[in-house]
C-alpha cells in the first residue's frame, strides 16, 4: 500500500496538486520533488499560480511543514503563487500552532484558492 498518492493538473485557473496520505520523513522526498515540478511548471502556466489540496493528508509531521515552506520561497522566487487548501486539523493545526498560517496561504477550498484575492482563512 502506498503512503502518499500524489495528482497534478494543468487548469486554466492553476496548476493544482492533490496530495494524499502521510507526509512525514519517508514520503517527503517523492513530495517535495512532485513540488518543485510543479513550481516549474507553474512558472510556464499563465496564472503562475500553483494550488496544493491538502485535505486528503491523513498525517502531516514537521518534514510536511519545511517541504510547504521550501515549495513557498521557491515559487516567491520564481514569481509563482502558492495557495494551500486545507481544512483538517491534521494539516492545519500544525500550521496554526508554529506560526505558519502567516506564511502560508491558507484557503478552504480549490475554487477559493483560484480566487484572484488573496483573503486568507
Amino acid at each position: 500500500m502506498e503512503l502518499l498518492d500524489i495528482a497534478r493538473d494543468a487548469g486554466d485557473a492553476a496548476i493544482t496538486m492533490q496530495v494524499r496520505g502521510e507526509v512525514d520523513s519517508s514520503t517527503v522526498d517523492g513530495l517535495g520533488a512532485e513540488l518543485t515540478a510543479a513550481v516549474a511548471e507553474a512558472q510556464t502556466h499563465p496564472a503562475r499560480t500553483l494550488i496544493v489540496d491538502l485535505n486528503g493528508v491523513t498525517y502531516f509531521g514537521s518534514a510536511g511543514l519545511n517541504a510547504l515552506l521550501d515549495v513557498t520561497q521557491r515559487g516567491e522566487t520564481g514569481g509563482v503563487a502558492v495557495r494551500l487548501v486545507a481544512t483538517n486539523a491534521e494539516v492545519v493545526r500544525p500550521i496554526e500552532v508554529t506560526g505558519l498560517d502567516h506564511i502560508l496561504r491558507l484557503h478552504r477550498s480549490v475554487d477559493e484558492a483560484q480566487a484572484p484575492s488573496e483573503d486568507r482563512r
